[in-house]
């Protein structure tokens, strides 16, 4: 009753994607502004005769509702290789049960970042966001962005185009595309 009587005092709603401004119709029964987080794309250096690497990628912090569980699952089973920048609570278990492709790199310089963003085969997203800058990043690289088809990433990633979605949140799903 509180959040409601307190919504109803806003002035205008400001939301970071659609499915942000669909969640606040849903609930607060109002429309809203989307404005999407800036992304620096000039960061990104991309250069069209760059030659991918074999190896897909996340950049991530490591905490369980990013589902980089069921990326290395997915690469394991297929004995893919995979790179994951980043660190945080989910470490040790994600080590645990990763296989002889899963590399860590833990945290990295900004340049060691672009550099295997421009290089990876693609990007992978298998976590449900709000929106992801992840993936824009990956795509201001030039490389094609793997990714659950719900939340945030239906705003950024054009199927077929900037990438590929999988519909199903399951190693199966994953895997298939």
């Amino acid at each position: 009753v509180w959040d409601q009587t307190s919504a109803m005092r806003v002035d205008h709603f400001i939301a970071n994607s659609p499915v942000v401004a669909e969640r606040i119709q849903k609930y607060y029964r109002r429309d809203a502004v989307v404005i999407p987080p800036p992304v620096e794309a000039s960061r990104f250096p991309f250069d069209p005769a760059t030659q991918p690497e074999d190896y897909f990628l996340i950049i991530s912090r490591l905490v369980p509702y990013k589902r980089i569980d069921m990326a290395i699952e997915a690469c394991n089973r297929l004995h893919l290789p995979l790179v994951i920048i980043g660190s945080g609570r989910d470490e040790a278990r994600l080590k645990k049960s990763a296989g002889p492709t899963i590399r860590f790199m833990g945290g990295l310089s900004d340049k060691e970042v672009l550099h295997y963003y421009a290089h990876c085969r693609a990007f992978l997203f298998p976590g449900e966001e709000d929106f992801g800058i992840t993936p824009l990043e990956a795509q201001a690289s030039g490389r094609p962005v793997i990714a659950y088809g719900v939340g945030g990433a239906l705003a950024s990633v054009i199927d077929g185009i900037t990438g590929a979605f999988f519909h199903d949140q399951t190693i199966d799903s994953l895997a298939s595309v």
